[in-house]
């Protein structure tokens, strides 16, 4: 909706009707009437009239108090205007009046031009100041956006050991310079969208171009494009509306707080979406090898990085099978289980009054209602809960002998494998299917696990993100992105971008400029 859809007709039964902006008038009380009725002359709107000196045309000076800099409008535009009201040969016509105006706010800052309402009112909500000039059917619309903002900080979501100690900020102006600060390339764009029919808020898609594929971009843009929401607050609203698959439990675009994580992505010919209001970026496209890669696998040593990686690997699996494999075990195939690990397997159940399902999902459901609790409450409370929470209930229903041991220990080693996953919405997705694995190995044992197994797999070699296949460079395979996807190769043998993303400059001018 547009803001002049408030002076269109509207029917009682709410048929569209046809919008179209209103045009400004040449009257500074008609534009200043329409702005106050438009907006039901709101206690913080601020208007200041006053004459342009010996020329005695007025003018107007209008901000919405709280979004626009005070101090800088009463420093700058009136003081310019004062000094500009006393100048000698101003010219008669309100038109060529207006184009000295501008000339002398140029130095105040990013100066445009307004020709209908929608213009000076989506500035106007923006934080920026108008100035109107009477006798003329234009606004000049002057960047002086002055509301609060957090400064920046470390990414709380994302922490590392070695790395940059910065972190995208909620300023949408702020997370694009920090991308420039690390990419200084001229060839870097960054597409600019107003997401939201009501909000309006700036999204920008960053890339490079001369090496980003025309095609994937062109791809992001309309699905950009297509997006049609009030209010888009959060740029997980961004991510399922332009996700490839809504019923896949994977996440099809990377999320991220990281400055250096985007600016990497960029590089190898990826895109960031930044969306105004959110410290979370967007990493399009993704793929299941890269979502299990970190930034700090590039900052250690090559050994460290692919040690690190092959360690994320293994707690992924862990994540998934480890208390499915359990249940399958002793459920059905306990002929697998060396003897003395079954005795003392047997013995720790003696007087159990649970199935292994039962008990896995008692104990699955009690680790993530702790993880989540601690997740809600402040951070020191939080780790507390967590951590005393899960020893004591353990503890509690081994001795009630509700639970086994054994499970106690599948369970927590379970849960300490999903934090070892760098994407929190990649965890997710895990324990999620963790639960599938379950109840297949409760219904079938191991076959159960094989098919779910195989199941997931099918999906995943079907499921795209932004059209890149979800499981490249695994398949469709591409054997010279494998030195960078299980294991991290040195920087010197890694001279070209990954092949999957044909990347029109595919050669890296910087050879660590791989996947994040």
């Amino acid at each position: 909706m547009r803001f002049s859809s408030f002076f269109r007709s509207k029917h009682k039964n709410n048929e569209n009707t046809h919008e179209f902006p209103v045009d400004l008038k040449k009257s500074l009380d008609k534009n200043l009437d329409t702005l106050k009725q438009m907006l039901e002359n709101p206690n913080d709107l601020m208007i200041r009239v006053f004459s342009l000196g010996q020329t005695e045309r007025r003018c107007a000076i209008v901000y919405i108090d709280g979004l626009a800099d005070r101090m800088e409008i009463n420093t700058n535009v009136m003081k310019n205007l004062q000094l500009f009201a006393y100048k000698e040969n101003l010219p008669a016509g309100a038109g060529k009046l207006l184009q000295e105006v501008e000339k002398e706010l140029v130095s105040v800052g990013d100066v445009t031009t307004g020709h209908d309402l929608d213009d000076a009112a989506n500035g106007l909500l923006y934080g920026s100041t108008l100035v109107y000039l009477d006798g003329v059917d234009q606004v000049l619309i002057i960047g002086m956006k002055g509301w609060d903002t957090r400064a920046i900080s470390e990414p709380i979501s994302e922490s590392l050991i070695r790395g940059p100690r910065e972190g995208f900020t909620e300023n949408y102006r702020t997370n694009t310079t920090m991308i420039r600060r690390h990419i200084r390339d001229p060839n870097l764009r960054f597409k600019t969208y107003d997401i939201g029919r009501r909000s309006k808020k700036k999204l920008s898609v960053a890339y490079i171009e001369g090496i980003i594929h025309p095609d994937l971009i062109k791809e992001i843009d309309r699905r950009v494009k297509s997006i049609d929401l009030d209010d888009a607050p959060e740029s997980g609203f961004i991510e399922e509306w332009i996700e490839d698959s809504f019923l896949s439990p994977f996440p099809q675009l990377i999320n991220t707080e990281r400055p250096d994580k985007v600016s990497t992505a960029l590089l190898q010919g990826k895109a960031g979406i930044i969306l105004d209001g959110t410290p979370f970026a967007l990493i399009a496209p993704a793929t299941l090898g890269g979502t299990l890669q970190s930034p700090e696998d590039y900052y250690e040593r090559w050994m460290i990085g692919s040690f690190l990686r092959l360690l994320r690997y293994f707690a992924s699996f862990l994540a998934m099978f480890l208390p499915a494999l359990y249940i399958a075990l002793v459920s059905y195939h306990q002929g697998m289980i060396p003897s003395q690990l079954a005795f003392s397997i047997a013995a720790t159940r003696e007087g159990v009054p649970f199935p292994a399902f039962i008990e896995a999902i008692m104990m699955g459901m009690t680790m993530e209602l702790l993880r989540e609790a601690g997740a809600r409450l402040p951070t020191t409370i939080g780790n507390t809960i967590g951590i005393v929470g899960g020893l004591v209930i353990g503890e509690a229903a081994v001795q009630a002998g509700i639970v086994s041991p054994v499970m106690v220990i599948v369970v927590a080693l379970t849960a300490i494998a999903s934090f070892s996953i760098p994407a929190y919405s990649v965890a997710i997705s895990f324990r999620l299917l963790r639960f599938a694995f379950m109840m297949a190995a409760a219904i079938l044992g191991l076959y159960g696990i094989v098919l779910i197994y195989i199941m997931i797999n099918i999906h995943i070699v079907n499921l795209k993100s932004i059209g890149v296949p979800y499981s490249a460079p695994f398949s469709p395979t591409f054997f010279r992105d494998w030195k960078d996807l299980v294991l991290r190769a040195p920087i010197t043998m890694r001279p070209r971008r990954p092949s999957f993303l044909r990347t029109d400059d595919s050669k890296s001018a910087n050879k660590g400029d791989s996947s994040q």
